[in-house]
Protein backbone atom coordinates (compact mmCIF):
# COMPACT_ATOMS: atom_id res chain seq x y z
CA UNK A 1 0.00 0.00 0.00
CA UNK A 2 1.05 3.04 -0.58
CA UNK A 3 0.84 5.49 2.07
CA UNK A 4 2.14 8.79 0.55
CA UNK A 5 2.82 10.10 -2.81
CA UNK A 6 4.88 12.65 -4.48
CA UNK A 7 3.65 15.70 -6.85
CA UNK A 8 6.04 18.19 -8.26
CA UNK A 9 8.43 17.91 -5.93
CA UNK A 10 5.69 17.80 -2.38
CA UNK A 11 4.53 14.83 -0.54
CA UNK A 12 0.57 14.40 -0.08
CA UNK A 13 -1.44 11.76 1.74
CA UNK A 14 -2.69 8.37 -0.74
CA UNK A 15 -6.04 9.82 -2.28
CA UNK A 16 -5.62 13.27 -1.97
CA UNK A 17 -6.69 15.23 -5.44
CA UNK A 18 -4.09 16.82 -7.33
CA UNK A 19 -4.78 17.20 -10.58
CA UNK A 20 -7.84 18.97 -12.42
CA UNK A 21 -9.73 18.12 -15.52
CA UNK A 22 -7.68 20.48 -17.90
CA UNK A 23 -4.43 17.72 -17.42
CA UNK A 24 -3.36 17.04 -20.40
CA UNK A 25 -2.71 13.77 -18.74
CA UNK A 26 -6.15 13.27 -18.75
CA UNK A 27 -7.54 14.67 -21.58
CA UNK A 28 -4.92 13.23 -24.02
CA UNK A 29 -2.73 10.81 -21.93
CA UNK A 30 0.08 13.16 -22.92
CA UNK A 31 2.96 11.40 -20.82
CA UNK A 32 4.87 8.29 -20.09
CA UNK A 33 5.63 6.68 -16.95
CA UNK A 34 8.26 4.10 -15.48
CA UNK A 35 7.77 0.96 -13.37
CA UNK A 36 11.05 0.73 -11.24
CA UNK A 37 12.30 -1.72 -8.68
CA UNK A 38 14.51 -0.95 -5.52
CA UNK A 39 15.85 -3.89 -4.13
CA UNK A 40 17.90 -2.98 -0.66
CA UNK A 41 18.06 0.45 -1.07
CA UNK A 42 19.17 0.81 -4.74
CA UNK A 43 17.12 1.61 -8.11
CA UNK A 44 17.77 -1.69 -10.05
CA UNK A 45 18.57 -1.07 -13.79
CA UNK A 46 18.60 2.73 -12.45
CA UNK A 47 20.27 4.29 -15.92
CA UNK A 48 18.09 2.56 -18.42
CA UNK A 49 15.10 3.45 -16.89
CA UNK A 50 16.00 7.17 -16.47
CA UNK A 51 18.04 6.56 -20.32
CA UNK A 52 14.59 5.51 -21.37
CA UNK A 53 12.86 8.20 -19.85
CA UNK A 54 14.34 11.04 -21.00
CA UNK A 55 14.65 9.86 -24.15
CA UNK A 56 10.91 9.41 -24.50
CA UNK A 57 10.31 13.08 -22.70
CA UNK A 58 12.53 14.64 -25.69
CA UNK A 59 10.42 12.79 -28.60
CA UNK A 60 7.36 14.16 -26.95
CA UNK A 61 9.08 17.53 -27.08
CA UNK A 62 8.66 18.30 -23.49
CA UNK A 63 10.91 21.07 -22.39
CA UNK A 64 13.39 19.53 -19.37
CA UNK A 65 14.38 22.19 -17.00
CA UNK A 66 17.73 22.09 -15.75
CA UNK A 67 17.28 20.64 -12.29
CA UNK A 68 14.84 17.61 -13.73
CA UNK A 69 17.95 15.30 -14.06
CA UNK A 70 18.21 11.70 -13.09
CA UNK A 71 19.50 12.43 -9.89
CA UNK A 72 16.91 14.54 -8.93
CA UNK A 73 13.93 12.43 -9.36
CA UNK A 74 16.54 9.21 -8.08
CA UNK A 75 16.58 11.50 -4.64
CA UNK A 76 12.63 11.93 -4.79
CA UNK A 77 11.43 8.46 -5.64
CA UNK A 78 14.03 7.37 -2.71
CA UNK A 79 12.81 10.12 -0.26
CA UNK A 80 8.82 9.19 -0.58
CA UNK A 81 9.90 4.96 -0.92
CA UNK A 82 11.33 6.03 2.54
CA UNK A 83 8.17 7.74 3.69
CA UNK A 84 6.28 4.87 3.20
CA UNK A 85 8.71 2.78 5.05
CA UNK A 86 8.97 0.45 1.99
CA UNK A 87 12.81 -0.28 2.54
CA UNK A 88 12.62 -3.89 1.46
CA UNK A 89 11.87 -5.00 -2.28
CA UNK A 90 9.82 -1.77 -3.45
CA UNK A 91 7.56 -1.22 -7.04
CA UNK A 92 7.68 2.50 -7.59
CA UNK A 93 5.42 4.30 -10.01
CA UNK A 94 7.18 7.42 -11.71
CA UNK A 95 4.81 9.61 -13.94
CA UNK A 96 5.46 12.64 -16.17
CA UNK A 97 2.74 14.63 -17.90
CA UNK A 98 2.05 17.73 -19.42
CA UNK A 99 -0.05 20.27 -17.64
CA UNK A 100 -3.18 22.39 -18.39
CA UNK A 101 -4.39 23.28 -21.75
CA UNK A 102 -6.25 22.37 -24.92
CA UNK A 103 -5.11 20.32 -27.53
CA UNK A 104 -3.40 23.58 -29.18
CA UNK A 105 -3.16 25.39 -26.11
CA UNK A 106 -0.98 24.19 -23.60
CA UNK A 107 -0.20 26.09 -20.65
CA UNK A 108 3.77 24.87 -21.25
CA UNK A 109 5.54 21.96 -22.32
CA UNK A 110 7.83 21.28 -19.02
CA UNK A 111 7.02 17.72 -17.13
CA UNK A 112 4.88 17.55 -13.91
CA UNK A 113 5.62 14.26 -12.39
CA UNK A 114 4.21 11.70 -9.83
CA UNK A 115 5.82 9.26 -7.66
CA UNK A 116 4.19 6.43 -5.94
CA UNK A 117 5.66 3.51 -4.12
CA UNK A 118 4.29 -0.43 -2.84
CA UNK A 119 6.56 -3.08 -1.02
CA UNK A 120 6.08 -6.09 -3.09
CA UNK A 121 7.48 -9.79 -2.18
CA UNK A 122 10.48 -11.39 -3.63
CA UNK A 123 11.05 -11.68 -7.56
CA UNK A 124 12.88 -12.49 -10.04
CA UNK A 125 12.93 -16.39 -9.04
CA UNK A 126 10.88 -19.04 -12.03
CA UNK A 127 7.34 -19.07 -11.95
CA UNK A 128 6.96 -22.61 -10.49
CA UNK A 129 3.18 -22.61 -12.01
CA UNK A 130 3.87 -21.15 -15.68
CA UNK A 131 1.65 -18.67 -17.59
CA UNK A 132 -1.14 -19.08 -19.69
CA UNK A 133 -1.89 -16.85 -22.24
CA UNK A 134 -3.29 -16.05 -25.47
CA UNK A 135 -3.81 -13.61 -28.15
CA UNK A 136 -5.68 -10.66 -27.94
CA UNK A 137 -7.71 -10.04 -30.88
CA UNK A 138 -9.25 -6.60 -30.95
CA UNK A 139 -6.02 -3.89 -31.17
CA UNK A 140 -3.49 -3.81 -33.21
CA UNK A 141 -0.39 -1.69 -32.49
CA UNK A 142 1.33 1.05 -34.68
CA UNK A 143 5.14 0.40 -35.72
CA UNK A 144 5.82 3.97 -35.40
CA UNK A 145 8.37 6.75 -33.53
CA UNK A 146 5.84 6.82 -30.81
CA UNK A 147 5.19 3.09 -30.18
CA UNK A 148 8.24 1.74 -28.30
CA UNK A 149 7.87 4.36 -25.32
CA UNK A 150 5.92 3.52 -22.18
CA UNK A 151 2.80 5.87 -22.69
CA UNK A 152 0.42 7.00 -20.65
CA UNK A 153 -1.81 6.73 -23.67
CA UNK A 154 -2.04 2.64 -22.74
CA UNK A 155 -5.86 1.82 -23.92
CA UNK A 156 -4.92 -1.30 -25.89
CA UNK A 157 -2.84 -2.77 -23.31
CA UNK A 158 -5.84 -2.08 -20.54
CA UNK A 159 -8.32 -3.86 -23.06
CA UNK A 160 -6.05 -6.10 -23.56
CA UNK A 161 -5.40 -7.16 -19.36
CA UNK A 162 -9.68 -6.86 -19.97
CA UNK A 163 -9.90 -9.51 -22.24
CA UNK A 164 -7.06 -11.82 -20.17
CA UNK A 165 -8.90 -11.75 -16.84
CA UNK A 166 -12.49 -12.44 -18.82
CA UNK A 167 -10.86 -15.52 -20.51
CA UNK A 168 -9.32 -16.92 -17.44
CA UNK A 169 -6.02 -16.23 -18.72
CA UNK A 170 -2.56 -14.85 -17.23
CA UNK A 171 -1.66 -12.29 -20.08
CA UNK A 172 -2.34 -11.99 -23.71
CA UNK A 173 -0.03 -11.05 -27.12
CA UNK A 174 -0.49 -7.74 -28.59
CA UNK A 175 -0.04 -7.74 -32.54
CA UNK A 176 0.94 -5.19 -34.78
CA UNK A 177 -0.46 -4.04 -38.13
CA UNK A 178 1.54 -6.58 -40.06
CA UNK A 179 -0.71 -9.18 -38.01
CA UNK A 180 3.18 -9.97 -36.24
CA UNK A 181 3.66 -10.22 -32.76
CA UNK A 182 4.58 -7.38 -30.72
CA UNK A 183 4.24 -7.81 -26.84
CA UNK A 184 1.80 -8.54 -23.71
CA UNK A 185 0.01 -6.49 -21.97
CA UNK A 186 3.03 -6.32 -19.42
CA UNK A 187 6.46 -7.45 -20.85
CA UNK A 188 8.20 -8.33 -23.59
CA UNK A 189 8.09 -11.99 -25.41
CA UNK A 190 10.96 -13.95 -26.30
CA UNK A 191 11.19 -17.47 -27.69
CA UNK A 192 13.56 -20.25 -27.85
CA UNK A 193 13.53 -22.89 -31.03
CA UNK A 194 16.59 -25.49 -31.46
CA UNK A 195 18.35 -23.40 -28.64
CA UNK A 196 18.07 -20.53 -30.37
CA UNK A 197 16.81 -17.25 -28.77
CA UNK A 198 14.48 -14.99 -30.92
CA UNK A 199 12.42 -11.91 -29.85
CA UNK A 200 10.72 -8.47 -31.92
CA UNK A 201 12.51 -6.16 -32.52
CA UNK A 202 12.08 -2.52 -31.44
CA UNK A 203 11.03 -1.84 -35.41
CA UNK A 204 7.74 -4.12 -34.78
CA UNK A 205 6.56 -1.87 -32.55
CA UNK A 206 7.16 -3.35 -28.87
CA UNK A 207 7.63 -1.07 -26.14
CA UNK A 208 11.50 -0.65 -25.32
CA UNK A 209 11.28 -2.71 -21.94
CA UNK A 210 14.45 -2.42 -19.90
CA UNK A 211 14.44 -5.83 -19.02
CA UNK A 212 14.24 -6.43 -22.33
CA UNK A 213 17.38 -4.96 -22.99
CA UNK A 214 19.16 -6.14 -20.43
CA UNK A 215 18.79 -9.92 -21.11
CA UNK A 216 19.80 -9.17 -24.24
CA UNK A 217 22.78 -7.72 -23.59
CA UNK A 218 23.81 -9.84 -20.81
CA UNK A 219 23.17 -13.35 -22.40
CA UNK A 220 24.77 -12.91 -25.79
CA UNK A 221 28.01 -14.35 -24.60
CA UNK A 222 26.60 -17.35 -23.63
CA UNK A 223 23.42 -17.59 -26.11
CA UNK A 224 22.34 -17.49 -29.62
CA UNK A 225 20.17 -14.38 -29.55
CA UNK A 226 18.34 -13.18 -32.73
CA UNK A 227 15.93 -10.26 -32.70
CA UNK A 228 13.41 -10.96 -36.06
CA UNK A 229 9.48 -10.23 -36.28
CA UNK A 230 7.58 -13.35 -35.33
CA UNK A 231 4.26 -14.58 -36.15
CA UNK A 232 2.01 -16.02 -34.02
CA UNK A 233 2.60 -19.57 -35.82
CA UNK A 234 6.28 -18.96 -34.77
CA UNK A 235 5.49 -18.56 -31.39
CA UNK A 236 2.85 -21.74 -31.08
CA UNK A 237 6.03 -23.84 -32.77
CA UNK A 238 8.20 -22.59 -30.40
CA UNK A 239 10.23 -24.92 -27.43
CA UNK A 240 10.04 -22.31 -24.99
CA UNK A 241 8.60 -18.93 -24.58
CA UNK A 242 9.46 -16.62 -21.50
CA UNK A 243 8.32 -12.99 -21.26
CA UNK A 244 10.10 -10.21 -19.16
CA UNK A 245 9.60 -6.75 -16.94
CA UNK A 246 11.56 -4.94 -14.70
CA UNK A 247 9.40 -6.20 -11.76
CA UNK A 248 9.19 -10.00 -12.23
CA UNK A 249 12.19 -10.08 -14.23
CA UNK A 250 12.07 -13.41 -16.67
CA UNK A 251 8.33 -15.51 -16.23
CA UNK A 252 8.20 -19.07 -18.09
CA UNK A 253 4.97 -19.09 -20.06
CA UNK A 254 3.53 -22.42 -19.85
CA UNK A 255 0.65 -22.58 -22.43
CA UNK A 256 -0.32 -20.59 -25.26
CA UNK A 257 -3.65 -21.92 -26.54
CA UNK A 258 -3.64 -25.47 -27.22
CA UNK A 259 0.39 -25.25 -27.18
CA UNK A 260 2.53 -26.21 -24.04
CA UNK A 261 5.95 -25.20 -23.81
CA UNK A 262 8.73 -26.62 -21.33
CA UNK A 263 10.98 -24.33 -19.42
CA UNK A 264 14.48 -26.22 -19.21
CA UNK A 265 16.37 -23.73 -21.37
CA UNK A 266 15.22 -20.90 -19.46
CA UNK A 267 16.25 -21.86 -15.87
CA UNK A 268 19.36 -21.43 -17.22
CA UNK A 269 18.68 -17.87 -18.44
CA UNK A 270 17.22 -17.20 -14.71
CA UNK A 271 20.14 -17.77 -13.04
CA UNK A 272 22.54 -16.12 -15.40
CA UNK A 273 20.28 -12.81 -15.22
CA UNK A 274 19.95 -13.33 -11.43
CA UNK A 275 23.74 -13.34 -11.49
CA UNK A 276 24.05 -9.88 -13.04
CA UNK A 277 21.76 -8.18 -11.08
CA UNK A 278 23.00 -9.49 -7.84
Amino acid sequence: MSIFFTYNDKIYKEGTAIITPDSHSVRYGDGLFETLKINKGIIQLRDYHFERLFSGMNTLQFEIPGYFTAAYLESKILEISKKNQHTSITRVRLMVFRGNGGLYDAEDNSPNYIIQTWSIGKTGELNSNGLVIDVYPDAKKSCDKFSNLKSNNYLPYIMAALYAKKNNVDDCILLNNNNRVCDTTIANIFIIKDDIIYTPPLSEGCIAGVMRRFVIEKIKSDFKIVEKPLSIEEVENADEVFVTNSIRGIRWVKQLGKTKYTGNKIKEIITLIQAQLG
